[in-house]
C-alpha cells in the first residue's frame, strides 16, 4: 500500500499515454507463510480515459476464469486506411457540421431543464418553507489538499451485507453499502472530535452507458448528490433514510453524461474553470457542494486468474481534487466487499483508524437491525426534513399549492 501511495503521488506524464503499470515481484501476502509468494500489479490510469465501471470490464477481459492459462495469440496485423480524397474530406466535414447543431440542441434541452430546476429551487428557498438547504456542511475532509496520498482498505463478508438488506426490507444492497460508509464516517468524525450533528452529503456516480453504445473505455458517468443521514443515530434506520433519499432524488431523469459536455464545450473553458476554482479557493470560502465521492462497483464473485496466477485481492483508488481529501471506492470480489479509502494524510488525520471503524460499524448495524423491526419508523422517514436533498422542484411546488389551497378551504 505504501508503494502504491507513492506512485499515486506522481502525476502521469502528459507526453506519454495516460496509463502506467508497475510490476511488483517477490510480493508476499503473508510474511510468515512461505507458500504465499506472488506478485502485484499497480495500475494507474487517468480518469479522463476510464471510469470505475469500464475499468472492471477491462480487468474482466484481461483476466481468465480458469487456472489453465490460455495461449496468447499474436495481434492481427494493422493496415492503415487509404488517404481520403479531398472530396471525401469535404463530405465528412459537411456531415459533422450538420450533426453538431443537433448535438447542441439535445445538450441545451437537458442543461436548460436542469438550470430551470435550480432556479425554481433557489426561489423556493427564499420562501418561509421548511425546505432543506441544498449545500453540504463543512467537514474535516473539505480542506486544501497536498500531493501526499494514503490508501486504506477494509474487507467484510458480502453475505453479512445481504443479510442486512433482507432484514431491512425495501432497501438495496447499494443502500447497505452506503449505510456502512456513513456509519464509518460518523464514527471517524466523533473519534476526531469533529461535529457530527449535520448530515454529510456524498456524490455518487451514475453510469449513463446505454446497451447500444457500450464502450470498454471512456468516462461515461454522471452524478447525483445523496444525503447520507449521518445525523441519524440509529445505523439501521439510517439505511432506510438513505434509500428514501436516493429514491426521492430521481437523478436519472437529469443525468447528463460527462463526455457529452466535454465534447461540445471548449476544453480551455473547462480547464480555466477548474483552475479558478482552485486558485481562488472557492471551496474554502463557501460551503462545499458535497463532502466526498462514494463509488460502489460490483465485481465478479468467482475467482479470476492471470496466466494461472489466482487473483487474491484487488484494491481500488480514485483521484482527489481541491477541497476533497477523501474518496471511497467499494468493490466486491469473490464473496467479499472491500472499502478502499483514498486520502490525503495532511487532511484526513489518523486515516488508519478507518479500517477499525469499518468493522465496528458493521457490528453496530447488525445489532441495531435486531432491534429495528421490518415495519418500524416508516412514518419518521417520510416526515424527515432532510430526506429531499436533491428533490424535484416541481414536487415542492405541488406541496406549496396543496398547503395554500387547504388554507383557503379551511
Amino acid at each position: 500500500m505504501t508503494l502504491a501511495s507513492k506512485i499515486l503521488e506522481e502525476p502521469l506524464k502528459r507526453d506519454r499515454p495516460l496509463w502506467h503499470i508497475t510490476f511488483v515481484d517477490g510480493f508476499k501476502l503473508d510474511e510468515e507463510d512461505a507458500g504465499s509468494a506472488g506478485f502485484a500489479l499497480i495500475v494507474k490510469l487517468h480518469h479522463a480515459a476510464i471510469d470505475a465501471f469500464s475499468g472492471e470490464e477491462i480487468i474482466g477481459k484481461l483476466l481468465e476464469y480458469t487456472p489453465e492459462p490460455r495461449s496468447i495469440t499474436p495481434p492481427r496485423p494493422w493496415h492503415p486506411r487509404p488517404e481520403p480524397s479531398e472530396e471525401r474530406v469535404m463530405l465528412q466535414a459537411g456531415a459533422n457540421i450538420l450533426r453538431t447543431p443537433l448535438q447542441f440542441t439535445s445538450l441545451a434541452v437537458n442543461a436548460a431543464e436542469a438550470t430551470a430546476r435550480g432556479l425554481i429551487q433557489k426561489q423556493l428557498r427564499k420562501l418561509p418553507l421548511p425546505l432543506p438547504l441544498f449545500s453540504a456542511p463543512h467537514s474535516p475532509f473539505n480542506r486544501q489538499i497536498t500531493a501526499n496520498r494514503q490508501i486504506i482498505a477494509a474487507s467484510v463478508q458480502l453475505s453479512r451485507l445481504k443479510t442486512i438488506k433482507a432484514s431491512l426490507g425495501d432497501v438495496t444492497l447499494n443502500d447497505v453499502v452506503l449505510g456502512l460508509c456513513a456509519e464509518t464516517l460518523r464514527r471517524y468524525l466523533i473519534s476526531e472530535g469533529a461535529d457530527a450533528s449535520k448530515s454529510l452529503v456524498a456524490m455518487t456516480p451514475i453510469s449513463v452507458r446505454s446497451n447500444s453504445l457500450r464502450r470498454a473505455t471512456g468516462n461515461q458517468m454522471s452524478a447525483m448528490l445523496l444525503d447520507l443521514a449521518t445525523n441519524e443515530p440509529n445505523p439501521a434506520q439510517r439505511i432506510r433514510r438513505i434509500h428514501w433519499n436516493a429514491v426521492a432524488s430521481e437523478p436519472y431523469r437529469e443525468a447528463i453524461a460527462a463526455d457529452r459536455l466535454t465534447e461540445l464545450l471548449p476544453s480551455t473553458m473547462l480547464a480555466l474553470s477548474a483552475r479558478l476554482y482552485s486558485e481562488l479557493q472557492i471551496a474554502q470560502r463557501y460551503q462545499p457542494v458535497f463532502n466526498l465521492p462514494i463509488t460502489n462497483v460490483p465485481g465478479p464473485q468467482v475467482p479470476l486468474y492471470l496466466q494461472g496466477a489466482r487473483l487474491v485481492q484487488q484494491y481500488n483508488t480514485a483521484p482527489l481534487f481541491d477541497s476533497m481529501g477523501l474518496v471511497i471506492v467499494a468493490v466486491s470480489y469473490e464473496g467479499r466487499l472491500t472499502l478502499n479509502f483514498t486520502t490525503c494524510p495532511d487532511v484526513v488525520a489518523n486515516g488508519d483508524s478507518l479500517q477499525a471503524h469499518v468493522a465496528e460499524s458493521l457490528d453496530a448495524i447488525e445489532e441495531a437491525m435486531q432491534r429495528l423491526g421490518a415495519d418500524d419508523s416508516h412514518g419518521l422517514i417520510t416526515a424527515s426534513s432532510t430526506q429531499t436533498l436533491a428533490d424535484d422542484a416541481m414536487t415542492a411546488l405541488e406541496g406549496l399549492l396543496k398547503k395554500t389551497l387547504s388554507r383557503f378551504r379551511s
